[in-house]
């Protein structure tokens, strides 16, 4: 059986870095050869195998032919006469059409090589045009492989595609899909740069694509253009580590100031709800996994008052909290801090301090969950007065515990409002 590994696997590994998982391609074979030899069949539109003992994939060589609008739009030839070099042609990129032997020996057709050591991406043919996934595609190794630049034709097409409103027949769940796994990249903002170079982020997310241009406050946006904060915010949440959600409600947290009244600006009063309204439609519309839909709007919803902890009072911090249900998602919760942290530290410049009022939220946390709902409810004889109750037992047990962190200076916890009098809005 002539099998070859080719892909991912072979390119990251010119380039040095990890490898993950291993493609292979057979040639010459037929599916019942393949089924004979033990290895189990798994494709549904062409012939991919299993293998017995590693489990990696064996895809037979094919051709494709287009047939339709999007990615499903190909019908696919598999048969023991397709060439290697013919499966090769009709992948995307130079620097992902190169395979490898048993033996180790490189199989470079389209001088894929040449373009990793010169850090370009450069499609392979005019069939690349046939797929708008791949322009996600492309965009998506741009946040992977940060160094890389496109080249100019390669652009060029990318740019006939968006004219041509091919990129309008991506199917939610594939562009979901790429928008995630490019997320989830080293730095992200490359992706969404790419996208709106060629014109692609129109389409795709008008909303995130409105926010160039719009400008901002300068005492609290050194970097004034929305969306460069933005990027500038998923990129600091890949920094940090953090998981989708995370990274998905940083990218969307702004929205809202793509729709400020022109007479305002550079002020967006207003914009958390308009946001909150944006993040939900935007994941609703791309299908997203719920958690990551919920995340993106609470924070967008919310994340005004994060960093302002030191000006609100003790009934605003529980309602704030409340609205969050940190009573029972607590993890939940510290992950919106995380998220505001780099919102914080989204403006540029070297940021190696801790997010300052982290501290004084996770003390009022403390004090938040030192109320027992059990207790309080116990001492309440009318029913329908608990949440109210309970609201009030949250609200004076933040004030006295942050007015004793206060006292005793732990790290960050001022504010004006931390009188035992009116500790309410």
């Amino acid at each position: 059986m002539r099998a070859y590994i080719v892909g991912g696997a072979v390119r990251d590994a010119l380039l040095g870095l990890p490898v993950k998982d291993r493609d292979w391609v057979v040639v010459g074979e037929t599916p019942e050869a393949m089924i004979a030899r033990g290895f189990r069949p798994v494709g549904r539109d062409f012939p991919v195998f299993l293998h017995p003992e590693t489990h990696e994939e064996y895809a037979l060589a094919r051709t494709e032919k287009k047939s339709g609008h999007g990615y499903a739009g190909f019908v696919c030839h598999a048969s023991p006469d397709v060439t290697l070099e013919e499966d090769l042609l009709r992948r995307d990129l130079s620097i992902n059409a190169i395979a490898r032997d048993a033996d180790g020996a490189i199989i470079d057709p389209h001088g894929g090589a040449r373009d990793l050591e010169a850090r370009v991406f450069r499609h392979i043919g005019p069939a690349f045009a046939e797929d708008p996934l791949r322009v996600l595609r492309v965009a998506r190794f741009a946040a992977r492989l940060p160094d890389f630049t496109l080249a100019p034709e390669t652009l060029a097409l990318m740019q006939q595609m968006r004219a041509s409103g091919e990129l309008g027949h991506l199917v939610p769940e594939r562009t979901w899909k790429e928008l995630a796994r490019g997320l989830m990249e080293a730095r992200p903002s490359r992706m969404f740069r790419v996208l709106r170079e060629c014109g692609a982020l129109a389409v795709i997310l008008p909303e995130l694509d409105r926010l160039f241009g719009v400008p901002q406050p300068l005492r609290h946006h050194p970097e004034a253009d929305t969306g460069e904060h933005t990027m500038l915010t998923i990129d600091h949440a890949a920094r940090a580590g953090h998981p989708l959600e995370v990274r998905w409600a940083c990218l969307l947290h702004d929205l809202g100031k793509g729709e400020t009244p022109a007479g305002i600006l550079p002020h967006h009063y207003g914009h958390e709800a308009r946001s909150a309204r944006l993040a939900e439609h935007v994941s609703k519309r791309l299908r997203t996994p719920t958690h990551c839909r919920e995340f993106a709007t609470i924070f967008a919803r919310e994340h005004g008052h994060f960093g302002h902890i030191g000006d609100l009072r003790p009934g605003t911090v529980v309602d704030i909290l409340e609205r969050c249900d940190a009573a029972r998602r607590p993890e939940r919760f510290h992950a919106l801090l995380k998220a505001s942290a780099c919102d914080y530290f989204g403006r540029g410049g070297d940021w190696p301090s801790p997010w300052p009022p982290a501290a004084t939220w996770v003390h009022a946390l403390e004090a938040f969950f030192g109320v027992d709902a059990g207790t309080v409810a116990r001492a309440t004889a009318e029913r329908g007065q608990i949440p109210a109750r309970l609201h009030a037992a949250r609200v004076a047990a933040v004030c006295a515990h942050l007015q004793v962190c206060a006292a005793a200076d732990r790290p960050h916890v001022s504010s004006p409002f931390l009188s035992p009098e009116n500790p309410e809005r």
